[in-house]
């Protein structure tokens, strides 16, 4: 491949330079595009928005359950209550780990929500104002 001869004033780029150019350009419309844009007005059902932070509170609740289960096992059985008073607190300390995430994850989301209504509705206002 032959690289074309520099200009003398320097304007023309080589391919290399304009390579990286677009390139660069290509990465920055790709992290751009992956956050939400104020822009887009597409109303998400509550599903959309909650579904992780419930997932994770319903399994949070089962594990939590489920360690319950084996701890009391532990008072009830006689073979095998090592087994038992080992499984069962790590499974009622794992589960109750998730449940309080997944509640703390709610009001997050919710206060993220209505950050975007403002922002959205401060974005309107400024065009309102700014385009006449």
């Amino acid at each position: 491949m032959e690289n074309p001869p520099p200009s003398p004033n320097g304007s023309e780029k080589s391919p290399q330079s304009k390579e990286l150019l677009t390139s660069n350009t290509a990465s920055t419309l790709c992290i751009s595009s992956r956050s939400e844009s104020v822009w887009t007005s597409t109303s998400r059902s509550r599903w959309d928005i909650y579904h992780k932070p419930v997932i994770v509170v319903s399994v949070g609740a089962a594990v939590f359950l489920l360690g319950t289960v084996i701890t009391s096992l532990s008072c009830l059985q006689i073979e095998n209550t090592e087994v038992y008073k080992m499984c069962g607190p790590a499974f009622l300390s794992m589960g109750l780990m998730l449940l309080v995430c997944g509640l703390v994850w709610i009001p997050i989301i919710r206060k993220k929500q209505k950050q975007r209504q403002k922002s959205q509705f401060l974005q309107s206002l400024k065009s309102f104002f700014f385009n006449r």
